[in-house]
């Protein structure tokens, strides 16, 4: 059971790389993130954060995988509660954010990845 949640937390977080590679190509999905500030497509410097917050997510999902012990990862097992920890920093600030329809969306997308990110951690 833990590698299969282990594997939906990894898909979630390639389905949210995939949200933010649409935010640098100018989707007009500025009021689903960093804070709703543009309703539009996001200026150049957000779809900059955007593009540095997909390496930092794929680690994530990486790290979540290896802690469930995917064969060929062996990553050591600080790197999963590293993952864990940006993703309740992540859930947190999803949570209060001033922008209603992100914290709509991504306040319970991301409380769900931290329980799952728990349970493989301390199965």
């Amino acid at each position: 059971m833990t590698v299969q949640i282990a594997h939906l937390y990894a898909t979630a977080t390639v389905a949210i790389a995939f949200f933010q590679i649409a935010l640098i190509a100018g989707a007009p999905l500025g009021r689903y993130t960093q804070g709703g500030q543009h309703d539009g497509a996001l200026p150049l410097s957000g779809r900059i954060i955007a593009a540095v917050s997909i390496p930092v997510v794929l680690f994530q999902g990486i790290a979540i995988l290896s802690a469930a012990g995917f064969p060929g990862l062996g990553w050591p097992a600080w790197t999963g509660w590293a993952a864990f920890g940006v993703q309740v920093v992540s859930t947190v600030l999803n949570w209060i954010t001033p922008s209603k329809p992100e914290r709509a969306l991504w306040g319970p997308v991301m409380l769900v990845m931290s329980a799952m990110a728990l349970v493989v951690l301390t199965a």
